[in-house]
């Protein structure tokens, strides 16, 4: 068997699910002729654990490419490109877009990639959950494979409420949380929550995929510009937004922590009208270096005002797909008179499997373990960036697993971007998290007016992959 050339980089936060990323991979090698004709693939069990996601996401993937005729499932002997000769036949019009993608200087697949969404699962505890997972089905009831409650299981629930309460300072009891699968469906639960037509307020620059998903409500949406302390509260009053979505303890990519007085001004704009809230997504709150972590914003919530959402998917696993939203209790109220018969989306079993990974202790270890990793990798990279600091200010440090890089000699993101790129490395402008610039609306002044802004993420890439892309970095940027 010719082993596959996988250089999927699967991003948790990029608009499409897992499963969807690897189909589309294994589509396009064999439109552009890198697999042939009868060729075997890498088992879906290999393929899992090679890109360390579950054995279910990669039966789909297959699934869906053996439905559409590029894969064939043989039986006890695995899979196999399909005919797909009338493919290259049409293939000179897809090979033109691929030469004029790499001259526009958006290579795919550069060897050095500081995705600011890449994770490292190396240290993943397969044997402890493959363990845990064994015993829960072994011991399973009945009553695990009945729907279970809306919100998700009480024990799970119990479970999260005091570890948010522990790590993040956060005050609720468990009936306020409610357990999804992912980020995407609590905002979709939560406008059907608040209503339609809401008019929300979201920091700028921003996470792309939280401003798609209100755009897809036909939310008017206000963008709020930033400033070292973070959202611009005076900006936020003359919106007349009624909702902001909000990242106190790490905003998403400028990587600002909102210290108190700010977030101060924020609870008081919450207060000042009836039917404002916030929602705090607590991005990268488990990952900081220096000091204690932040306390939430809900913390200091004492008007139920705060609604806080957060995720397992960067702190475990992307696959974990468990998410959890803590609701104020007006807002709880109108959840179950309104939206109280949606199902869970969760598994009982998955929930299971996650409780008593966090409540036996397996969780609490494994985060210590990334924490010293990630610490690891983050000095790495500020040692090796040392020699760029007499043409780039570094910010964002000491948390998450990305630092910010902003120009000193005027060049342009682009022009840095495709420096890079001509050296086998990505790296990501400020200016796509823009949304302004993203729509092409007044993006050319602002580009004016800022200084190129560089992001550099470590946590998917290993020491050595650090150090030779700084060194690349170094021969092209300085």
């Amino acid at each position: 068997m010719r082993e596959l050339p996988i250089h999927i980089e699967l991003e948790p936060r990029s608009g499409k699910t897992l499963y969807e990323q690897i189909y589309e991979y294994i589509r396009e090698e064999i439109r552009q002729g890198n697999l042939l004709q009868d060729e075997r693939l890498p088992s879906a069990r290999f393929l899992s654990e090679y890109l360390q996601v579950s054995r279910t996401t990669v039966d789909m993937a297959y699934g869906q490419l053996v439905a559409e005729g590029y894969l064939v499932a043989r039986p006890k002997r695995g899979y196999f490109v399909g005919d797909v000769r009338e493919l290259y036949n049409t293939g000179m019009a897809d090979q033109q877009d691929r030469t004029e993608t790499l001259q526009k200087g958006k290579s795919p697949g550069l060897r050095y990639d500081f995705s600011p969404n890449a994770i490292d699962m190396s240290q993943f505890p397969y044997a402890t959950w493959k363990k845990i997972t064994k015993n829960i089905l072994v011991d399973a009831r009945s009553h695990m494979f009945a729907l279970g409650e809306p919100q998700g299981d009480m024990e799970l629930r119990r479970t999260i409420c005091r570890y948010l309460h522990g790590s993040r300072g956060v005050n609720c009891d468990p009936e306020q949380i409610i357990v999804g699968a992912g980020n995407d469906f609590l905002l979709l639960l939560l406008e059907k929550i608040l209503g339609r037509h809401i008019h929300v307020a979201m920091e700028n620059p921003t996470y792309i995929r939280a401003y798609k998903i209100f755009r897809s409500f036909a939310y008017p949406i206000s963008l709020i510009p930033l400033d070292d302390r973070g959202i611009r509260v005076d900006r936020l009053e003359e919106s007349g937004a009624k909702l902001a979505y909000v990242m106190p303890s790490r905003q998403y990519p400028t990587g600002i922590s909102m210290p108190i007085g700010r977030r101060m001004e924020l609870l008081r704009w919450a207060q000042g009208e009836r039917e404002r809230y916030l929602i705090e997504d607590d991005y990268d709150s488990e990952f900081r270096y220096k000091g204690k972590p932040l306390p939430s914003l809900q913390a200091s919530d004492r008007m139920g005002r705060v609604i806080y959402i957060g995720t397992f998917s960067k702190a475990i696993a992307p696959a974990i797909r468990v998410s959890y939203m803590v609701l104020p209790y007006p807002l709880l109220e109108r959840y179950r008179r309104e939206c109280g018969f949606f199902s869970s989306t969760v598994s009982r079993i998955d929930q299971t499997i996650l409780n008593e990974f966090i409540s036996e202790g397996y969780f609490e270890r494994y985060l210590n373990k990334m924490r010293k990793l990630y610490r690891t990798k983050h000095d790495l990279l500020l040692g090796e960036l040392r020699e760029l600091l007499q043409f780039f200010s570094v910010s964002g440090e000491n948390a998450g697993l990305h630092v910010v890089l902003t120009d000193k000699r005027g060049r342009s993101e682009a022009a840095l971007e495709q420096a890079a790129a001509d050296a086998d490395v990505k790296v990501y402008g400020m200016g796509s998290f823009y949304m302004e610039e993203r729509a092409g609306q007044g993006a050319e002044s602002r580009m004016k007016s800022r200084p190129a802004t560089m992001i550099l993420g470590y946590g998917g890439l290993a020491p050595e992959q650090i150090t030779e892309g700084i060194e690349r970095l170094k021969g092209c940027w300085m």
